[in-house]
């Protein structure tokens, strides 16, 4: 009977652990990550899973003959917000999971 008690207290401790997952998924969707390019010019803002939530950019980088470049930091600044928003997520979940493979970021 002892190993029904010890697996109720592991089941337990499973659900409290998903639980937390939940929670701190739920906080990182609410976290904004911020990344410039171009000196500030062009500003990326993603939440905590990386869905890009605004870009801001600067009137002085806004050169209709040059629209390639405007581009370029665009793309930048997104993958950099949305790199941060990554290593936060393995940051934030790697606590709670001790970064045990399988276990949803």
């Amino acid at each position: 009977m002892r190993g029904f008690g010890e697996l109720r207290k592991l089941m337990k401790e499973a659900q409290k652990l998903q639980e937390e997952i939940a929670k701190r998924r739920e906080e990182l969707g609410d976290t904004e990550v911020e990344a410039a390019a171009g000196g500030g010019a062009v500003v990326a803002v993603v939440n905590g899973h990386g869905v890009l939530r605004s870009v801001k950019i600067s009137k002085e980088v806004v050169d209709p003959d040059d629209v390639e470049m405007l581009e370029d930091l665009i793309v930048s600044a997104v993958q950099e917000a949305q790199r941060k928003a990554q290593e936060l997520a393995r940051e934030v979940m790697g606590k709670l999971t001790g970064g045990f493979p399988g276990l949803p970021l």
